[in-house]
Parts: structure tokens; C-alpha cells; sequence
């Protein structure tokens, strides 16, 4: 082996791709750096998964970074998947009509937005062997999140929709955009709710995050619903999933959800099929 051939090997080992993680504080909750990490070394790929924290102001800047910086892929998530937006080239048919976005693909400086998000919780609901279709559901938030999670419940056919915020001009908005019933969060203890789903949203699962949602949570009387699905995960006392205990409703939490988004982010990143339980291994599902 000559000297010029050695160098180009030495520089073909460093030839990681690199992806990110953008977020706020909670950034350092996710499990996808984890995972991501796992299947790209079981799929062969010399890929590096990293979280990055950034600051509301800076999310511009952050954006033009992954420009200069030659990133291959971001994933974004709360509370960024609205406000990336104006910073895209160019958004999927789906990331423009949810109006958010949870992955970036970067090739050239140019980006594109998509929604993965929308995807992997009809493939979770699926796996739950649960089907709106024809069924009531109350999505609590108005986020990008509830923003992919009403769109995936009216493309499966849902009754209805309810969507419940803290926000009143943010709420009716949301359920201006998808057709569905805007209610304020606080109302929601004030009578019964008729729902087959409920859809938590929010960043908000556990009693110390906050006093007056947990009130709030444990206030919802429901009637008739079958399944309490929280798309946060990792919470030791998880409030939605003690509302489900009392009301004798199944629960499910978001690492499947995460896992099956993760498989349709991952082939718009690499091109690469890789099998579903390649994810849910890598979170020990």
C-alpha cells in the first residue's frame, strides 16, 4: 500500500456522519441519541447522533448551522417543530400540511423539512391494535405535536376530534386549521368527557412538572374511553398513566411512537431500509 492510498484510508475512517438532536432542556431527556447511535452501528453506518441544546432566540442561527457545519440530519423537537419553518428551503407535502416538522434532511446546504411525527403514532396505534376510525378522541396541546397527531386522527377517519389547551387563540386556531372542537384545558374537570382516545401532547407528565396540570389531569372524568396514550415517556410517576389506573383504561406511552417515526426519519437520512425492531430493541421495547 502506497503512502496516498493510506492517507484516503485514514480519512475514509473519519468520514462520519453527523446528526443532531435540537431541543431545549429537555433535549437531554430524549432516548433518540441513544438510539439513533445503536441502529446506525448495527446498520453499518458511520453516523453520530448528538443533542444540542439551543435557546428560543437562537433557533435561526442554529438552523444555518447545520448548513455550515455540514450536518446530515436534525431531528427537532419540542418546543422548535413550529418555529424551524421559516428557516427551511423546502417542506414535504405532509410537513406543510401539518405545519410542523420533527426531521431535516440536509444535503448540499439545502433543507428539507418533514413529518415523521404523524406516521410513527398511526404505526403505534396500529401496533396497540387500536382504530379511531368512526371514534371520538381529545388531544390535549396545540403544538407541533397535536398538530400531527389531529391530522394523522382525521386521516384515520375519527368521528371527531377535540383539542384542549391552555391557550385560547392557540387552541382555536389549531382547530380552525383541522376542523375539529377547540375547549380550554381547565374546562376539562368541569364535566364528563365522551371520548374512545385521549391524546396527551404536552411536555407535562408528571406531578412535578406542574402542580395545577396535575390537578387538572386528575380531574377528567371520562366516559367510555379505552385508551389514555402519552407521547412522553421515561416519567417515574407518570399522571396520565395513574388517570388510566383509575379509570381502568389502557396506557401506553410515546417510545413506540418514537421508535416507529425513528424508521421512516432514518431512510430519509441514509436511504437505507432497516428493520422496525432494529428500534424498538435499541429502546429495549
Amino acid at each position: 500500500m502506497n503512502q496516498s492510498s493510506g492517507i484516503l484510508d485514514i480519512a475514509y475512517e473519519y468520514q462520519t456522519k453527523v446528526f443532531c438532536l435540537i431541543s431545549d432542556q429537555r433535549v437531554f431527556r430524549s432516548k433518540s441519541p441513544e438510539m439513533f447511535t445503536t441502529v446506525f452501528a448495527r446498520a453499518g453506518i458511520k453516523g453520530a447522533y448528538v443533542p444540542f441544546r439551543v435557546e428560543a432566540d437562537n433557533i435561526g442561527k442554529a438552523l444555518e448551522s447545520l448548513r455550515v457545519l455540514n450536518i446530515a440530519g436534525a431531528g427537532i423537537s419540542a418546543p422548535f417543530k413550529e418555529k424551524v419553518l421559516p428557516y427551511l428551503d423546502v417542506l414535504s407535502e405532509g410537513a406543510n400540511i401539518i405545519g410542523a416538522v420533527n426531521t431535516i434532511v440536509c444535503k448540499g446546504g439545502h433543507l428539507k423539512g418533514y413529518n415523521t411525527n404523524a406516521i410513527g403514532i398511526m404505526d403505534a396505534l396500529n401496533d396497540a391494535k387500536f382504530d379511531i376510525a368512526g371514534k371520538k378522541a381529545l388531544v390535549i396541546g396545540t403544538g407541533g405535536a397535536a398538530r400531527a397527531v389531529v391530522f394523522i386522527l382525521n386521516w384515520l377517519r375519527a368521528e371527531s376530534v377535540v383539542v384542549a389547551g391552555r391557550n385560547n387563540e392557540k387552541t382555536c386556531r389549531l382547530a380552525k386549521d383541522f376542523s375539529c372542537t377547540p375547549r380550554l384545558l381547565e374546562d376539562l374537570s368541569a364535566f364528563p368527557v365522551n371520548v374512545d382516545l385521549i391524546v396527551n401532547t404536552t411536555s407535562l407528565s408528571s406531578a412535578d412538572e406542574s402542580s395545577e396540570f396535575t390537578g387538572i389531569v386528575g380531574g377528567i372524568k371520562s366516559n367510555g374511553c379505552q385508551l389514555i396514550f402519552d407521547l412522553n415517556y421515561g416519567r417515574r410517576e407518570n399522571i396520565w398513566q395513574a388517570l388510566a389506573e383509575k379509570g381502568g383504561i389502557r396506557f401506553m406511552d410515546g417510545l413506540s411512537a418514537l421508535a416507529y417515526q425513528a424508521r421512516r426519519t432514518f431512510l430519509l437520512w441514509t436511504g437505507q431500509e432497516v428493520r422496525q425492531d432494529e428500534f424498538l430493541k435499541a429502546l429495549d421495547i
